[in-house]
């Protein structure tokens, strides 16, 4: 596939995470300003400063998300150079972990929303680690033609 197949299946991924992104953002601040509260004061007091700290630490995933997206949109845009997306503060920001054990005392809809944002998270960082590697710019079929017709 040629370099304009490849950027139209990147832009289709990049658009679908970030609409991915923006749904998920608008569920957790929906949830996390209204449902949540309710949820949150059935807690203990330390489970409800925890309950916090998991609310911001889904926005912290999110809005690192959606940052990179937006980075890979100018650069298909031609806003950006991708060289300039390669640069550590255009990178994927680091994500807060979340400790197992604390979505075992969470309302099941946080654990939704923060496995959510987590799985998201990761699926990015993959795209983001992959920036790292080289492209081939040499077709494997070419080369093989190539060694076929030095042979004959």
């Amino acid at each position: 596939m040629g370099q304009q197949g490849t950027s139209r299946i990147h832009r289709k991924l990049i658009d679908s995470l970030y609409v991915e992104a923006m749904l998920l953002a608008d569920e957790a601040r929906s949830y996390f300003d209204q449902i949540g509260r309710d949820e949150r004061d059935t807690l203990d007091a330390l489970n409800r400063v925890a309950f916090s700290c998991e609310s911001l630490k889904v926005t912290t995933r999110l809005m690192h998300i959606i940052a990179w997206l937006l980075t890979q949109r100018a650069v298909d845009a031609g806003e950006l150079a991708a060289r300039d997306a390669l640069s550590p503060s255009r990178r994927l920001g680091d994500a807060p972990e979340t400790e197992a054990a604390l979505l075992q005392v969470m309302p099941p809809q946080a654990v939704t929303i923060i496995l959510t944002s987590i799985e998201l998270y990761r699926r990015v960082a993959r795209l983001d680690d992959s920036l790292d590697v080289p492209v081939v710019s040499v077709s494997p079929a070419r080369t093989m033609m190539d060694r076929l017709a030095a042979a004959f």
